[in-house]
């Protein structure tokens, strides 16, 4: 009669080789081995990280940020870039500004950002640079604020909540405070 610790999990013929057992390419380990309890051990650590609040919390975090970050970047190039260009007498087009390093030979199309880099030529493109900036900059003014906000909204909800009345002592203690009390006193007369 198999004993508990030479239980497979799966039965076929199998060669005997010390505490693994194999049929064609597959390993199958005794039953309490301790590569098996590690191996459960980890898949148990595993599920219990995936499932840990902070992760979720992470996880939606990222998706609200992506979404955010469209937010952001639409902000910039149709509300402040329009803004700045309008205050610098419509000049300012940070997209389409580059400075060419070596530009194709025989290219005679027409010299924007995205022309030229289809043709092979190399490209300083300083002007995305600077729009992607200038979306970095508010989204972390933006960011900053927000945090700001909540944690003034928390000091003040902490504020409002008034203090826990203090929970009433224990019969035992309460029976001990009077026996006290009563040592303490003078002796009737």
């Amino acid at each position: 009669m198999p004993t508990p610790a030479d239980t497979l999990y799966r039965t076929a013929a199998y060669r005997r080789n010390d505490n693994v057992r194999t049929a064609g390419n597959e390993r199958y380990f005794r039953a309490g081995h301790p590569r098996e309890r590690e191996t459960m051990s980890v898949m148990k650590e595993f599920r219990e990280f995936a499932m840990r609040g902070s992760v979720v919390d992470l996880a939606v975090g990222v998706i609200i940020g992506g979404a955010f970050g469209k937010i952001v970047d639409s902000m910039v190039r149709d509300v402040i870039m329009p803004l700045v260009n309008f205050i610098l007498g419509g000049s300012v087009d940070f997209s389409n500004k580059f400075i060419v390093l070596r530009a194709p030979a025989d290219y005679t199309g027409p010299q924007t950002y995205d022309a030229l880099s289809k043709a092979g030529a190399t490209l300083l493109g300083w002007g995305n640079f600077v729009t992607i900036l200038i979306n970095f900059i508010l989204l972390a003014f933006v960011i900053f604020w927000m945090i700001k906000l909540m944690n003034r909204a928390k000091a003040r909800f902490e504020k409002e909540a008034p203090p826990p009345a203090p929970a009433a002592p224990p019969e035992d203690v309460a029976l001990l405070r009077e026996i006290r009390d009563l040592l303490k006193a003078p002796p009737a007369r």
